[in-house]
């Protein structure tokens, strides 16, 4: 589906915890009627026990607060946070729990992977911070690199819309049906701002593309700059041919990615698409200072992205994501310009003569990492048709 832009909103960009976590805490402490938060990881740290603590204290004053965490990546929750928010009164569901250390399915490679938050009708959360202190990570990698937006006004009906149906989907698959929502009218936000946003959501039915769509139609109308931040990079062919195009036409790309990484296989298996990418004539840049994981981008300073969405086969095909996009020059200055601060003052520059100087086995491994995550998805449920064809054929959208 194309994605709907609705004017009059106020849109704020939060740079990593340290805006995100002050801001998210203010509107939790302030809320009077209702609170939905979704996370993939809901971690046992400084961070997860102050939000915790502050959705219970929501709950006590009589706010229905109701948490989704990801069965997998939030695999701790029922342990450390369930007892706690639950005796306050606050009703929490599992999307595709484990069942047993061994319990493999295909399905386990999708999961919730968004990151959003509704308070009130009032202000929503769209962005790729989990439930996280930035500093839980091994030292070398802190502090976490991340965004988010704040947003008010009629776009947050989508995100409520989205948060909403997702609470529904997961407790009636859990067979919870005391915490089925009683109906109500969406809510009617009245303009705030000026600025322009569609929230965008990926699903496997209707919603399975409109994340890849935005990205390709932007990159495709792109005249002068193209600036990707993003943790997890493994474009699809779509994807890659509308970049490449763009470099050719004279556009400007510049793609930030991980210099240090929790995920090696992915990283090995992106560094297969460095070599074609450099003789395009686009730039790579590795973040070394600490742990990016932002997934956003500024096209021509007036469209921009924040989310959930990586640009890599789980999350374009198989994970439930969230992003903002915006059209906007003020809101995709800022965040070019703080891109560009991160690249000038944490980032390397990756050159040709590198890529030329790799040993043959390392070259090797790297194009056998790239052959696993094909695997992976595969295993999933999608194969090559479907990664390297994505959105070719009408009834796919």
């Amino acid at each position: 589906m194309a994605a709907e832009f609705l004017p009059g909103n106020r849109l704020t960009l939060l740079n990593s915890g340290d805006d995100y976590f002050p801001a998210l805490l203010a509107a939790i402490d302030s809320a009077n009627l209702e609170i939905y938060l979704e996370s993939y990881i809901f971690a046992d740290d400084e961070i997860g026990h102050e939000v915790a603590g502050a959705l219970c204290r929501a709950a006590q004053r009589g706010v229905q607060v109701s948490v989704t965490v990801d069965g997998f990546g939030a695999s701790n929750f029922a342990a450390d946070f369930l007892p706690r928010l639950t005796e306050a009164g606050v009703r929490a569901l599992f999307y595709r729990p484990e069942i047993g250390r061994f319990h493999i399915k295909r399905h386990r490679l999708r999961r919730l992977h968004r990151k959003l938050a509704v308070i009130d009708h009032r202000i929503a959360f769209v962005g790729g911070i989990n439930i996280v202190d930035d500093n839980n990570a091994p030292e070398d990698m802190r502090p976490r690199f991340d965004y988010a937006v704040s947003i008010e006004g009629p776009t947050l009906q989508q995100v409520h819309h989205a948060v909403r149906h997702m609470w529904e989907i997961v407790s009636w698959a859990s067979l919870k049906r005391r915490f089925r929502l009683s109906p109500v009218s969406s809510p009617q936000c009245q303009a705030v701002g000026t600025q322009s946003a569609a929230f965008l959501i990926r699903d496997n039915i209707r919603h399975r593309n409109d994340i890849l769509h935005a990205y390709v139609e932007a990159i495709d109308n792109a005249k002068d700059e193209i600036l990707i931040a993003n943790a997890y990079f493994l474009p699809g062919v779509r994807f890659g041919r509308a970049l490449y195009a763009a470099a050719k036409r004279g556009v400007r790309i510049t793609v930030l990615l991980q210099g240090k990484t929790d995920h090696q296989l992915l990283r090995y298996a992106t560094q297969t698409l460095y070599a074609t990418a450099l003789e395009t004539g686009i730039r790579i840049f590795e973040y070394e200072k600490s742990f990016m994981h932002a997934k956003v981008a500024v096209i021509d300073s007036a469209w921009a992205t924040v989310g959930s969405s990586n640009i890599d086969p789980f999350s374009l095909l198989l994970n439930k994501e969230a992003n903002i996009v915006v059209r906007d020059p003020r809101f995709g200055g800022e965040l070019r310009d703080s891109l560009l601060n991160a690249i000038e003052h944490g980032a390397r520059e990756l050159q040709p003569e590198e890529l030329s100087r790799q040993p043959w086995h390392s070259r090797l491994l790297r194009w056998l990492a790239y052959g696993v995550v094909r695997a992976m998805v595969g295993i999933a449920g999608y194969g090559q048709h479907h990664w390297q064809n994505q959105d070719t054929k009408p009834e796919q959208q």
